[in-house]
């Protein structure tokens, strides 16, 4: 059905909101997107975007324009945190395998706001959400007195969601143990088009080119006991970051000297919401299930989101919400699940024991190499573009 009269407000201007905005829009809906930020700038770092992803933005229209303003991931190659090669998965071996793109989260941003705005879609900027309320029409109350009424207000404001507690209740997360920083650095090692991940004690770091393989950008998690606030926009002196990976060597440690003021920020786990829609409200994105960062998913989930919201109400208008729900949730639960999953196999600290699991995975490597990447053919090879006929 079209959506021609249908007014849809969204909150949040990030990958998952300018998604929905558009996939709403294709479908002939009126849409508002709401950001708290002065403007669209240049914010984050980055982010993979892998062939499950890159349907939706194919069937969007936006694959191509991606593409030239993005590296093509060649390999994945998990190192030991002396540099040594363990595994090496060629990303050659995905069926989809020039859509895994290594990004920097404000190409895609500056992308998707582009084409929203060229599509019909407005953007308000500075206007702060400080309550949702169910209803029809829904109600966005906004830090300055003002409101806007909308037939589905589409919540997709991020980890503190102001529709989240509406729809759920207040649940606290709990923190991981696990703190990271993120930075982008100049590429002055000539990093390929590969995503490294250098495994230590208690710790690791990932890296991979962006913007043509002019800069790298650098995840490093590291446990500890101490409590570090959630979200990354706190920074942190370099000097940190550099004591804690100390002992590892190779390009990898010419990558971190080169930090000047990176993020940091700790992990925490959430659960997946129960509830992701109420009367003319839906959630999307981290609102409603945020995920860790070790399988470089929260994009890619939150643009099969998008596009699943965007089918459920183009099928049955507002009535669609509960079969958005059922599309999404059990999916998004397990790609959290593997992604919760990942972070030990990284951290092993027992020499014995590392050694072991590393010899294992570089024999796998050798003799099954397609192994190891066909046990993510679940989470790359799905299609959510195919929901709804």
């Amino acid at each position: 059905m079209e959506l021609d009269g249908l007014k849809v407000a969204v909150v949040g201007a990030g990958i998952g909101g300018l998604a929905a905005a558009l996939c709403l829009r294709t479908r002939g809906a009126d849409v508002l997107v709401l950001e708290q930020a002065e403007a669209i700038r240049e914010v984050g770092a980055g982010i993979q975007v892998s062939p499950n992803g890159m349907k939706v933005l194919r069937a969007l229209g936006l694959a191509e324009d991606l593409r030239a303003r993005t590296v093509g991931g060649r390999a994945v190659v998990l190192r030991d945190y002396r540099g040594a090669q363990v595994l090496r998965m060629e990303l050659s071996a995905l069926e989809d395998a020039g859509d895994y793109r290594f990004v920097h989260r404000a190409d895609i941003i500056e992308l998707l706001a582009g084409a929203a705005r060229d599509r019909g879609v407005k953007i308000r900027l500075l206007q702060k959400a400080t309550e949702v309320v169910p209803g029809a029409p829904a109600r966005v109350v906004l830090c300055h007195g003002d409101h806007v009424e909308a037939d589905l207000v589409v919540g997709a404001d991020g980890l503190h969601s102001v529709l989240r507690p509406v729809l759920n209740g207040s649940a606290a997360p709990f923190f991981t143990g696990q703190v990271a920083w993120r930075a982008v650095v100049p590429n002055v090692v000539d990093h390929p088009p590969e995503a490294w991940v250098h495994m230590g004690p208690g710790r690791h770091v990932v890296s991979y080119p962006l913007r043509g393989g002019e800069m790298v950008n650098l995840v490093a998690v590291e446990e500890r006991r101490g409590w570090v606030e959630e979200g990354w926009a706190q920074v942190d002196d370099a000097a940190n970051l550099r004591a804690a990976f100390a002992a590892f060597r190779g390009p990898v440690t010419r990558l971190i000297s080169e930090v000047e003021q990176p993020g940091l920020w700790g992990l925490f786990r959430h659960p997946v919401a129960q509830t992701w829609h109420g009367t003319g409200v839906a959630l999307l994105g981290d609102a409603a299930h945020p995920t860790l960062p070790f399988l470089a998913q929260g994009a890619n989930m939150a643009l099969e989101d998008a596009w699943a919201l965007g089918a459920a109400v183009g099928a049955e208008g507002l009535g669609g919400l509960a079969r958005y729900q059922d599309w999404r949730r059990d999916r998004v639960a397990r790609v959290i699940a593997a992604a919760n999953g990942n972070a030990w196999k990284y951290h092993l600290r027992n020499p014995l024991v590392r050694g072991v699991a590393h010899m294992g995975l570089g024999l796998v490597g050798r003799l099954a190499p397609e192994k190891m990447l066909r046990q993510f053919d679940w989470v790359y090879g799905y299609d959510v573009t195919r929901l709804g006929g």
